[in-house]
């Protein structure tokens, strides 16, 4: 594989099967990953209305993380702008699937990626792509958790893309793909009013992704634990959820990492429910697999 993009962090990671850290003790080390700026980096657009007239405003994943916190601030020039979600002015519309004729349309999510790869210009792996693709060529068990509302299926078949492109060299060993707005995901994850927040879902899918592990796996002490993520305020309800599980599961190792501006942080989940914080250095490849 060539990496023929800026964005990604250059890690020297080759592709050989590799065991898990603990195999020899039964462990199985678990990789969570969020997509849009995490994974990977797509030129889908959020669409911001202007209050006066709802005239619409796009804007891209990364930037929607630093605006929306001003978007309640009249001294902003983004305060004009707000966020809709009823029926005719979806702020996320290129981020769900919609009714399409399969002989001739396509959903947003694959027409994008393919957009992202035929462009030279754009910068399409994200900062845990490397990850990602370790975890998939040493098929450990894997789950996507991602904000997007698209059909599950919409998102395998986006990563069956790279499977055929050859960006990926197979598919991955899913342990589950939780796209979080997806209202039958939401019901799945017991939020039935649809009424909570994304980060208190990708939470909830946390929970769940952990019980998949074990109900596919079994509890072994040895198992480990890893989730990468870009928006603080998903980090914040990661490490919420981290701490939790090391409360009920303390024998077993979890890590949170922050890849917000492509770096990449380290947080540890301590028994005392601390957080220890560390850099990941570009030598440290595999994550918390093989350290």
């Amino acid at each position: 594989m060539t990496d023929g993009s800026k964005g990604q962090m250059t890690l020297p990671i080759q592709f050989f099967r590799e065991l898990d850290r603990n195999f020899h003790k039964g462990g199985r080390s678990f990789y969570f990953f969020d997509l849009d700026d995490n994974v990977l980096h797509l030129p889908s657009e959020l669409v911001l209305f202007k209050k006066s007239d709802s005239s619409m405003k796009s804007v891209s994943t990364e930037d929607w993380i630093e605006f929306k916190e001003h978007m309640n601030n009249p001294s902003s020039p983004w305060f004009e702008y707000e966020s809709r979600f009823d029926e005719h002015h979806n702020s996320f519309m290129n981020f769900r699937d919609r009714t399409i004729d399969p002989k001739t349309e396509e959903q947003a999510l694959i027409m994008d990626l393919r957009r992202a790869l035929k462009d030279p210009q754009v910068e399409w792996k994200g900062p845990s792509w490397n990850f990602f693709a370790y975890a998939v060529e040493n098929s450990r068990p894997l789950s996507i958790i991602t904000a997007r509302g698209h059909h599950p299926h919409t998102i395998k078949r986006a990563i069956n893309h790279l499977v055929q492109t050859r960006d990926l060299v197979t598919h991955p060993n899913y342990l589950g793909v939780y796209p979080v707005s997806h209202s039958p995901t939401r019901f799945e994850l017991e939020d039935k009013d649809l009424k909570l927040g994304v980060p208190e879902l990708k939470k909830r899918a946390i929970h769940q992704s952990v019980k998949d592990a074990f109900d596919c796996y079994g509890y072994n002490p040895h198992h480990r634990f890893g989730m990468s993520d870009d928006d603080p305020e998903n980090l914040k309800l990661i490490l919420e959820a981290f701490v939790e599980l090391k409360k009920e599961f303390p024998e077993n190792a979890f890590f949170a990492f922050n890849t917000q501006n492509r770096k990449l942080v380290k947080h540890e989940v301590t028994i005392g429910g601390g957080i220890d914080e560390n850099d990941v250095k570009p030598h440290q490849g595999k994550l918390f697999d093989d350290e």
